[in-house]
């Protein structure tokens, strides 16, 4: 039995994780990254000129972005902004699997481990992207908590992402790069009043793990850079440059995203109703198969389901009820 032996660095796109406090930029940090594409959860880019695909609604309609983008490479950065939202539609996909109303609600922690199991999913797809040369990065936001190391007496505030502790240590594993940007103040201590005040406030990122925040990176950065794309740059520079198409303006007829829009009941809750664009189900296809199924009658409009059909029944199951609706068409 023979295998081939390589050498080198092999990775072609990078899996960057950037948080850091409200406001400083992170944002703007992830939009200079090469031809970036935006998956804004929480509508952070609505002031900025960048490409974002629609806010996703739910947890299934944020991986079918994700794998939109996987088949259609129409960017080189994908951006998922921001990764607690992101947890916050798995947590609730899997409220509305189980019809509970708090993911607490399932013993034993059974529903955070559902939640792990969800963002992991993500993660696995993201990571799909990176192979095939383009480049994710996750934002996220931070977090101050309390860290008592087992071998040491006290405990001190640190810096953490401001994930669940079943996902946060998901998302730093996978990432090649956890980057944390913050303000540089220095405390400045009067000689007369002994009074003490913060001064500076420059924007900068740290590359590395420290006792008060989390940070790793592989490419031997400095400790400390400032909070700028051009710092990082030389890490995403290609060896044979290509002339980069803006395919987001020149999409195939087949494109889900930019399809002529469905006359879709406006009563009809946004998350089933955005599935439903994306996808072109119709609702008369909706309520053939919740008719076939005995759920309820054809003549019942969507928009009167009860909202465990609705939640429990169709964004949860999303993947299921498309496959079935797609079966059954002629065309």
């Amino acid at each position: 039995m023979n295998f081939n032996i390589s050498s080198g660095p092999t990775a072609i796109a990078q899996k960057v994780v950037l948080y850091g406090v409200e406001g400083i930029g992170k944002s703007t940090l992830a939009s200079q990254f090469p031809s970036p594409v935006f998956i804004d959860t929480e509508g952070s880019t609505s002031n900025m000129d960048v490409k974002r695909l629609d806010k996703p609604q739910s947890w299934q309609m944020l991986l079918d972005e994700v794998k939109y983008i996987k088949h259609s490479k129409v960017c080189e950065t994908l951006v998922i902004d921001t990764a607690d939202w992101a947890e916050t539609l798995a947590n609730q996909a899997v409220c509305a699997r189980n019809n509970i109303s708090s993911i607490e609600d399932l013993s034993y922690g059974k529903g955070y481990t559902m939640v792990k199991e969800e963002f992991g999913k993500l993660l696995n797809l993201l990571s799909e992207l990176t192979e095939q040369g383009i480049n994710v990065v996750v934002t996220a936001h931070a977090d101050i908590k309390k860290f008592e190391k087992p071998d040491e007496m006290g405990a001190f505030d640190r810096y953490q992402l401001k994930l669940s502790k079943q996902c946060a240590p998901l998302l730093k594993e996978w990432a090649d790069m956890v980057l944390f940007a913050n303000y540089e103040t220095t405390i400045v201590t009067d000689s007369k009043t002994k009074s003490k005040k913060a001064t500076g406030g420059k924007r900068v990122m740290f590359t590395t793990h420290h006792p008060a925040w989390d940070a790793k990176n592989r490419h031997n950065l400095p400790e400390k850079l400032p909070l700028e794309y051009e710092a990082i740059a030389h890490i995403f520079q290609k060896e044979k440059p290509t002339q980069v198409v803006d395919k987001i303006s020149q999409v195939p007829q087949d494109n889900p995203f930019t399809r002529e829009p469905l006359a879709i009941d406006s009563a009809i809750p946004q998350e089933l109703a955005q599935l439903m664009q994306t996808n072109g189900v119709t609702e008369e296809e909706i309520r053939s198969l919740v008719a076939e199924k005995g759920f309820k009658p054809y003549e019942m409009l969507i928009r009167d389901y009860p909202d465990d059909l609705i939640q429990g029944g169709l964004i949860a199951q999303w993947d299921k009820i498309f496959a079935e609706i797609k079966s059954k068409r002629t065309y």
